[in-house]
Protein backbone atom coordinates (compact mmCIF):
# COMPACT_ATOMS: atom_id res chain seq x y z
CA UNK A 1 0.00 0.00 0.00
CA UNK A 2 1.49 3.69 -1.20
CA UNK A 3 0.67 6.50 1.03
CA UNK A 4 -0.80 9.21 -0.79
CA UNK A 5 1.56 11.99 -0.04
CA UNK A 6 4.34 10.09 -1.26
CA UNK A 7 2.76 9.65 -5.09
CA UNK A 8 4.30 13.06 -5.54
CA UNK A 9 7.64 12.10 -4.93
CA UNK A 10 7.98 9.34 -6.96
CA UNK A 11 8.94 11.95 -9.67
CA UNK A 12 11.94 13.00 -8.06
CA UNK A 13 13.74 9.87 -7.44
CA UNK A 14 15.27 9.62 -10.86
CA UNK A 15 16.98 12.96 -10.49
CA UNK A 16 20.43 13.62 -10.87
CA UNK A 17 21.27 16.43 -8.22
CA UNK A 18 24.67 17.08 -9.97
CA UNK A 19 23.77 17.67 -13.58
CA UNK A 20 21.03 19.86 -11.82
CA UNK A 21 23.74 21.84 -9.86
CA UNK A 22 26.38 22.21 -12.68
CA UNK A 23 23.66 23.89 -15.01
CA UNK A 24 22.88 27.08 -12.23
CA UNK A 25 24.82 30.00 -12.91
CA UNK A 26 26.80 31.61 -10.05
CA UNK A 27 24.56 34.22 -9.16
CA UNK A 28 21.65 30.96 -8.76
CA UNK A 29 24.07 29.17 -6.93
CA UNK A 30 24.33 31.68 -4.34
CA UNK A 31 20.67 32.29 -4.04
CA UNK A 32 20.52 28.66 -3.84
CA UNK A 33 22.78 28.89 -0.57
CA UNK A 34 20.88 31.95 0.91
CA UNK A 35 17.85 29.13 1.11
CA UNK A 36 19.51 26.80 2.07
CA UNK A 37 21.04 28.90 4.98
CA UNK A 38 17.46 30.15 6.18
CA UNK A 39 16.00 26.26 5.90
CA UNK A 40 19.07 25.17 8.19
CA UNK A 41 21.32 27.89 9.77
CA UNK A 42 22.49 25.48 12.15
CA UNK A 43 23.78 22.73 9.84
CA UNK A 44 25.47 20.04 12.43
CA UNK A 45 26.84 17.99 9.27
CA UNK A 46 29.38 21.35 8.46
CA UNK A 47 31.96 22.40 11.16
CA UNK A 48 31.60 25.14 13.21
CA UNK A 49 33.41 27.28 11.22
CA UNK A 50 32.28 27.09 7.85
CA UNK A 51 28.32 27.02 9.51
CA UNK A 52 28.71 31.49 8.96
CA UNK A 53 28.58 32.39 6.04
CA UNK A 54 30.87 35.08 4.31
CA UNK A 55 29.41 38.11 4.14
CA UNK A 56 33.05 40.13 2.57
CA UNK A 57 32.56 41.20 -0.72
CA UNK A 58 34.95 43.63 -0.33
CA UNK A 59 38.43 43.13 -2.25
CA UNK A 60 41.83 43.48 -0.16
CA UNK A 61 43.52 46.85 -1.07
CA UNK A 62 47.16 45.28 -0.31
CA UNK A 63 48.96 43.34 1.72
CA UNK A 64 48.14 42.64 5.48
CA UNK A 65 50.31 44.27 7.50
CA UNK A 66 50.05 43.63 11.10
CA UNK A 67 52.17 45.97 13.18
CA UNK A 68 51.07 48.99 11.17
CA UNK A 69 47.54 47.95 12.19
CA UNK A 70 48.50 47.75 15.68
CA UNK A 71 50.12 51.12 15.51
CA UNK A 72 46.66 52.42 13.64
CA UNK A 73 44.56 51.80 16.63
CA UNK A 74 47.15 52.80 19.38
CA UNK A 75 47.10 56.12 17.78
CA UNK A 76 43.71 56.40 17.20
CA UNK A 77 42.47 55.07 20.93
CA UNK A 78 45.18 57.82 22.29
CA UNK A 79 43.47 60.68 19.97
CA UNK A 80 40.45 59.51 21.07
CA UNK A 81 38.79 62.29 23.64
CA UNK A 82 37.07 60.51 26.52
CA UNK A 83 33.54 61.48 26.90
CA UNK A 84 32.45 63.67 30.12
CA UNK A 85 30.08 62.37 32.59
CA UNK A 86 26.44 64.33 32.46
CA UNK A 87 26.51 63.71 35.86
CA UNK A 88 29.24 64.84 38.04
CA UNK A 89 30.77 61.98 40.45
CA UNK A 90 29.51 62.57 44.27
CA UNK A 91 29.93 60.21 47.14
CA UNK A 92 26.46 60.83 47.88
CA UNK A 93 24.92 57.46 48.94
CA UNK A 94 21.54 56.86 47.51
CA UNK A 95 18.62 54.71 49.09
CA UNK A 96 17.72 53.56 51.86
CA UNK A 97 20.58 52.86 54.26
CA UNK A 98 19.44 49.31 55.71
CA UNK A 99 19.26 49.06 59.41
CA UNK A 100 19.15 45.01 61.33
CA UNK A 101 16.29 44.60 62.98
CA UNK A 102 16.99 44.36 66.77
CA UNK A 103 16.02 41.31 68.44
CA UNK A 104 14.38 41.20 71.50
CA UNK A 105 16.22 40.37 74.27
CA UNK A 106 14.42 37.89 76.70
CA UNK A 107 14.30 38.59 79.98
CA UNK A 108 13.58 36.69 82.92
CA UNK A 109 11.81 37.51 86.09
CA UNK A 110 13.29 36.24 89.16
CA UNK A 111 10.42 33.99 90.85
CA UNK A 112 10.36 34.41 94.30
CA UNK A 113 9.33 31.47 96.70
CA UNK A 114 8.81 31.28 100.21
CA UNK A 115 9.53 28.27 102.50
CA UNK A 116 7.82 26.82 105.70
CA UNK A 117 8.84 29.14 108.43
CA UNK A 118 10.67 26.13 110.55
CA UNK A 119 13.00 25.05 107.38
CA UNK A 120 13.32 28.20 106.69
CA UNK A 121 15.16 28.82 110.29
CA UNK A 122 16.78 25.15 109.90
CA UNK A 123 18.24 26.33 106.88
CA UNK A 124 19.55 29.45 107.98
CA UNK A 125 20.78 28.22 111.33
CA UNK A 126 22.61 25.41 109.32
CA UNK A 127 26.57 25.05 109.25
CA UNK A 128 28.60 24.46 106.29
CA UNK A 129 28.94 20.28 107.14
CA UNK A 130 25.10 20.45 107.26
CA UNK A 131 24.14 22.23 104.20
CA UNK A 132 27.28 19.41 102.27
CA UNK A 133 25.15 17.04 104.11
CA UNK A 134 22.56 17.33 102.34
CA UNK A 135 23.93 18.83 99.62
CA UNK A 136 25.07 14.54 99.12
CA UNK A 137 22.10 13.35 100.42
CA UNK A 138 20.38 14.70 97.58
CA UNK A 139 22.56 13.87 94.96
CA UNK A 140 23.75 17.86 94.29
CA UNK A 141 27.87 16.43 94.05
CA UNK A 142 28.86 19.85 92.17
CA UNK A 143 27.26 21.54 94.94
CA UNK A 144 30.11 19.98 97.04
CA UNK A 145 34.15 19.56 97.45
CA UNK A 146 35.60 15.84 97.38
CA UNK A 147 36.82 16.22 101.08
CA UNK A 148 33.18 16.94 102.11
CA UNK A 149 31.35 14.03 99.58
CA UNK A 150 33.77 11.98 101.71
CA UNK A 151 32.96 12.98 105.31
CA UNK A 152 29.17 11.94 104.33
CA UNK A 153 29.82 9.03 102.51
CA UNK A 154 33.58 7.41 103.20
CA UNK A 155 33.30 6.48 106.75
CA UNK A 156 30.48 4.37 106.22
CA UNK A 157 31.73 2.93 102.46
CA UNK A 158 35.68 2.86 103.88
CA UNK A 159 36.47 5.57 101.78
CA UNK A 160 39.77 7.44 102.81
CA UNK A 161 39.48 11.54 102.64
CA UNK A 162 43.21 11.54 101.74
CA UNK A 163 42.77 8.46 98.80
CA UNK A 164 39.18 9.64 97.80
CA UNK A 165 39.58 11.22 93.89
CA UNK A 166 38.01 10.80 90.51
CA UNK A 167 39.25 8.24 88.26
CA UNK A 168 39.14 8.44 84.32
CA UNK A 169 39.36 5.34 82.11
CA UNK A 170 42.50 4.10 82.16
CA UNK A 171 44.34 4.62 78.95
CA UNK A 172 46.53 1.76 77.68
CA UNK A 173 50.17 2.65 76.66
CA UNK A 174 51.13 1.84 72.56
CA UNK A 175 54.36 -0.32 72.08
CA UNK A 176 56.04 -0.36 69.07
CA UNK A 177 56.29 -3.43 67.83
CA UNK A 178 59.28 -5.92 68.30
CA UNK A 179 61.50 -6.13 66.01
CA UNK A 180 61.65 -9.15 63.10
CA UNK A 181 63.83 -12.19 64.96
CA UNK A 182 64.52 -13.86 61.93
CA UNK A 183 68.61 -14.18 61.39
CA UNK A 184 68.98 -13.22 57.79
CA UNK A 185 72.00 -14.92 56.57
CA UNK A 186 70.96 -18.48 58.62
CA UNK A 187 67.50 -18.20 56.68
CA UNK A 188 69.04 -17.97 53.01
CA UNK A 189 71.79 -20.72 54.28
CA UNK A 190 69.00 -23.22 54.99
CA UNK A 191 66.73 -22.50 52.23
CA UNK A 192 69.91 -23.20 49.63
CA UNK A 193 70.70 -26.75 52.13
CA UNK A 194 67.22 -27.42 51.11
CA UNK A 195 66.34 -27.79 55.27
CA UNK A 196 62.74 -29.69 55.41
CA UNK A 197 62.07 -28.35 59.21
CA UNK A 198 62.01 -24.48 57.39
CA UNK A 199 58.60 -24.15 55.87
CA UNK A 200 57.83 -20.50 56.79
CA UNK A 201 60.30 -17.40 55.99
CA UNK A 202 59.42 -14.17 57.72
CA UNK A 203 61.31 -10.91 56.34
CA UNK A 204 59.14 -8.23 56.74
CA UNK A 205 60.07 -5.16 58.23
CA UNK A 206 63.69 -5.68 57.96
CA UNK A 207 65.15 -2.84 56.40
CA UNK A 208 68.65 -3.40 56.27
CA UNK A 209 68.80 -6.24 53.80
CA UNK A 210 71.00 -5.92 50.81
CA UNK A 211 69.37 -5.77 47.57
CA UNK A 212 71.93 -8.73 46.26
CA UNK A 213 70.76 -10.39 49.48
CA UNK A 214 67.02 -10.23 48.44
CA UNK A 215 67.55 -11.56 45.02
CA UNK A 216 69.87 -14.38 46.67
CA UNK A 217 66.70 -15.74 48.41
CA UNK A 218 64.28 -15.58 45.14
CA UNK A 219 67.46 -17.67 43.63
CA UNK A 220 67.64 -19.89 46.42
CA UNK A 221 64.32 -20.76 46.27
CA UNK A 222 64.17 -21.73 43.20
CA UNK A 223 65.38 -25.25 44.16
CA UNK A 224 63.92 -24.86 47.48
CA UNK A 225 61.13 -28.10 47.86
CA UNK A 226 59.95 -27.04 51.49
CA UNK A 227 59.24 -23.28 51.17
CA UNK A 228 55.91 -22.87 51.08
CA UNK A 229 55.03 -19.18 52.29
CA UNK A 230 57.56 -16.30 52.13
CA UNK A 231 57.54 -13.13 52.88
CA UNK A 232 59.41 -9.96 52.60
CA UNK A 233 56.56 -7.06 53.18
CA UNK A 234 58.66 -3.61 53.97
CA UNK A 235 62.05 -4.48 53.48
CA UNK A 236 62.63 -1.57 50.54
CA UNK A 237 62.63 -4.79 47.74
CA UNK A 238 62.61 -3.08 44.26
CA UNK A 239 62.11 -3.91 40.54
CA UNK A 240 65.24 -6.27 40.03
CA UNK A 241 63.99 -8.01 43.31
CA UNK A 242 60.83 -8.62 41.73
CA UNK A 243 61.86 -9.80 38.28
CA UNK A 244 64.03 -11.72 40.77
CA UNK A 245 61.07 -13.67 42.39
CA UNK A 246 59.43 -13.82 38.73
CA UNK A 247 62.17 -16.24 37.83
CA UNK A 248 61.75 -17.72 40.26
CA UNK A 249 58.18 -18.73 40.20
CA UNK A 250 58.54 -19.88 37.06
CA UNK A 251 60.52 -23.31 38.04
CA UNK A 252 59.41 -22.78 41.75
CA UNK A 253 56.78 -25.84 42.38
CA UNK A 254 55.99 -25.49 45.92
CA UNK A 255 55.63 -22.31 46.98
CA UNK A 256 52.22 -21.26 47.83
CA UNK A 257 52.07 -17.89 49.04
CA UNK A 258 53.83 -14.76 48.81
CA UNK A 259 53.76 -11.25 50.05
CA UNK A 260 55.56 -8.95 48.76
CA UNK A 261 53.73 -5.24 50.28
CA UNK A 262 54.91 -1.97 51.03
CA UNK A 263 57.60 -1.78 48.83
CA UNK A 264 59.85 0.41 46.35
CA UNK A 265 57.95 -1.97 43.18
CA UNK A 266 56.95 -0.11 40.71
CA UNK A 267 54.78 -1.22 37.39
CA UNK A 268 57.28 -2.86 35.76
CA UNK A 269 58.18 -4.85 38.78
CA UNK A 270 54.72 -6.27 39.28
CA UNK A 271 54.11 -7.00 35.48
CA UNK A 272 57.11 -9.07 35.08
CA UNK A 273 55.37 -11.12 38.06
CA UNK A 274 52.11 -10.96 36.77
CA UNK A 275 53.26 -12.76 33.79
CA UNK A 276 55.18 -15.45 35.35
CA UNK A 277 52.32 -16.35 37.30
CA UNK A 278 50.52 -17.06 34.21
CA UNK A 279 52.68 -20.14 33.81
CA UNK A 280 52.84 -20.93 37.48
CA UNK A 281 50.56 -23.56 39.00
CA UNK A 282 51.11 -23.92 42.88
CA UNK A 283 50.57 -20.48 44.24
CA UNK A 284 47.54 -19.97 45.75
CA UNK A 285 48.50 -16.88 47.61
CA UNK A 286 49.60 -13.02 46.40
CA UNK A 287 50.22 -9.91 48.15
CA UNK A 288 51.51 -6.62 46.24
CA UNK A 289 49.26 -4.01 47.86
CA UNK A 290 51.05 -0.83 45.94
CA UNK A 291 50.18 1.56 43.65
CA UNK A 292 50.11 0.36 40.09
CA UNK A 293 48.56 2.36 36.92
CA UNK A 294 45.51 1.08 34.58
CA UNK A 295 47.71 -0.83 32.70
CA UNK A 296 49.40 -2.93 35.64
CA UNK A 297 45.79 -3.48 36.49
CA UNK A 298 44.37 -4.44 33.35
CA UNK A 299 47.79 -7.17 33.00
CA UNK A 300 46.77 -8.45 36.83
CA UNK A 301 43.46 -8.56 35.93
CA UNK A 302 44.15 -10.76 32.57
CA UNK A 303 46.86 -12.97 34.52
CA UNK A 304 43.79 -13.58 37.43
CA UNK A 305 41.67 -15.09 34.60
CA UNK A 306 43.83 -17.10 32.88
CA UNK A 307 45.10 -18.39 36.31
CA UNK A 308 43.08 -21.24 38.16
CA UNK A 309 45.02 -21.81 40.85
CA UNK A 310 45.51 -18.39 43.11
CA UNK A 311 42.43 -18.14 45.98
CA UNK A 312 43.76 -14.67 47.42
CA UNK A 313 45.09 -12.31 45.41
CA UNK A 314 46.04 -8.87 47.62
CA UNK A 315 45.83 -5.99 45.98
CA UNK A 316 43.44 -3.03 46.33
CA UNK A 317 42.41 -1.90 42.50
CA UNK A 318 42.03 2.03 41.96
CA UNK A 319 39.65 1.17 38.66
CA UNK A 320 36.44 -0.20 39.16
CA UNK A 321 36.94 -2.79 35.56
CA UNK A 322 39.84 -4.66 36.65
CA UNK A 323 38.45 -4.43 40.01
CA UNK A 324 35.33 -6.92 39.02
CA UNK A 325 37.10 -9.08 36.08
CA UNK A 326 39.57 -10.00 39.20
CA UNK A 327 36.49 -10.31 41.83
CA UNK A 328 34.91 -12.81 39.46
CA UNK A 329 38.52 -14.92 38.64
CA UNK A 330 39.07 -15.07 42.42
CA UNK A 331 35.58 -16.18 42.99
CA UNK A 332 36.24 -18.70 39.90
CA UNK A 333 39.18 -20.14 41.32
CA UNK A 334 37.42 -20.82 44.60
CA UNK A 335 34.25 -22.21 43.42
CA UNK A 336 36.63 -24.47 41.11
CA UNK A 337 38.32 -25.70 44.75
CA UNK A 338 35.27 -26.32 46.46
CA UNK A 339 34.22 -28.49 43.56
CA UNK A 340 37.29 -30.93 43.43
CA UNK A 341 36.49 -30.91 47.67
CA UNK A 342 32.53 -31.94 47.32
CA UNK A 343 33.20 -34.45 44.58
CA UNK A 344 35.98 -36.25 46.40
CA UNK A 345 33.96 -36.13 49.22
CA UNK A 346 31.70 -38.01 47.30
Amino acid sequence: MTLPFRKDLDKYKDLDEDEILGKLSEEELKQLETVLDDLDPENALLPAGFRQKDQTAKKASGPFDRERLLAYLEKQALEYKDREDYVPFTREKKGKIFIPKQKPVQSFTEEKFSLDPELEEALTSATDTELGDLAAILGMSNLITNNQFCDVVGSSNGIDKDSFSIKGEKMLPVFDEPPNPTNVEETLQRIKDNDSRLVEVNLNNIKNIPIPTLKEFAKALETNTHVKNFSLAATRSNDPVAVALADMLRVNTKLKSLNIESNFITGVGILALVDALKDNETLTEIKIDNQLGTAAEVEIAKMLEENNKILKFGYHFTQQGPRARAAAAITKNNDLVRKRRVEGDN
